[in-house]
C-alpha cells in the first residue's frame, strides 16, 4: 500500500484562526488529539476539521513518559502528523524546550503546525505570570501571524485553583499576543466565571469518563474549544490491551 502523503497548504492558519471565530454556545471546536499519523488520519476521516496533538499522548506512543520527550523527536513527530492529513494542526510543544523563541516558531512552522499549546509551569512549579507572558509576546512577535499561539494556564494543575488568579494570568497573556487561553483542568463550576473575565477564545479540558461534561455542554458553560488531552491515545492503549487479552484465550 503506498503512503498517502497529504499535508496542508499555506492557508491553513487562517482557516484554523477562523474555525475559533463566532462559536455559538453549545458548538465549541472539537479538536481530537492524534498521536501518531494513523490516529490522524482517523480523526479526520470521521469528520473532523482540525487536530490538536496531546504532548503526552505522543510521548507515550514513543515510549517516553510525559514531559520527557527530546525536542527533536516531539517536532519530528508533529511533522509526520501534520504530512498525513489536510486539516489544519495545533502542536502540544509543552514550555517549549528551552528554545529561544525564534528557533521554536521556525521548527513549529517547518513541522507543518498551524498552532501552539505553551505552558505556564515547569516541573510542577507556576512560571512568574509576567516573565512568561513577555516570553509570549517573543514568541507572537517571531511568529506574526503565522501561528495561533494557545496560552495554557496551569493554575488548578499545580497553583492554587483560584479562578481569579487563573482569570489575572490569562489576561497578561492575551495582552502578551495569546490567541486563546486554556485554564487546564478547570473545574466545571468556575467555567462561566472563567468565561466572563477571559477575552478571546477559551479552550477546556474535557474527559472521556461517561461523567464528564460533553463538549456541546462544555461549549454551553463557555468553551470556546474543547481539548482532551492524552485521553484519546489512553483510551485506544486500554482497547488495544484488551483485545490484546483476548487473542490469548
Amino acid at each position: 500500500m503506498t503512503l498517502r502523503t497529504r499535508g496542508l497548504d499555506a492557508g491553513g492558519v487562517e482557516l484554523f484562526r477562523s474555525l475559533h471565530l463566532r462559536r455559538l454556545p453549545g458548538d465549541p471546536l472539537v479538536l481530537p488529539g492524534p498521536w501518531d499519523a494513523a490516529s490522524a488520519r482517523a480523526f479526520v476521516d470521521a469528520g473532523y476539521t482540525a487536530l490538536a496533538t496531546p504532548s503526552a499522548g505522543v510521548a507515550a506512543s514513543l515510549g517516553y513518559e510525559d514531559g520527557e520527550t527530546p525536542a527533536d523527536e516531539m517536532f519530528a513527530a508533529v511533522a509526520r502528523i501534520t504530512r498525513a492529513v489536510d486539516v489544519p494542526v495545533s502542536a502540544d510543544v509543552e514550555g517549549g524546550y528551552g528554545l529561544p523563541a525564534k528557533e521554536l516558531v521556525e521548527r513549529l512552522l517547518e513541522a507543518g503546525a498551524v498552532g501552539c499549546n505553551l505552558e505556564d509551569s515547569n516541573g510542577g512549579v507556576l512560571k512568574d505570570p509576567r516573565q512568561h507572558a513577555e516570553w509570549l509576546g517573543e514568541v507572537r512577535a517571531a511568529a506574526a501571524d503565522r501561528l495561533f499561539v494557545n496560552a495554557r494556564v496551569d493554575t488548578f494543575l499545580h497553583g492554587d485553583g483560584d479562578p481569579e488568579r487563573a482569570i489575572e494570568r490569562a489576561a497578561l497573556y492575551v495582552a502578551a499576543g495569546a490567541d486563546c487561553v486554556y485554564p487546564i483542568e478547570a473545574p466545571t463550576a468556575v467555567l462561566p466565571l472563567l468565561r466572563s473575565g477571559i477575552q478571546g477564545p477559551l479552550n477546556v479540558f474535557a474527559r472521556l469518563d461517561a461523567e464528564g461534561p460533553s463538549p456541546t455542554e462544555l461549549g454551553e458553560l463557555g468553551a470556546t474549544r474543547v481539548t482532551f488531552g492524552p485521553g484519546l491515545q489512553r483510551w485506544a492503549a486500554r482497547a488495544l490491551e484488551g483485545m490484546a487479552r483476548q487473542l490469548k484465550r
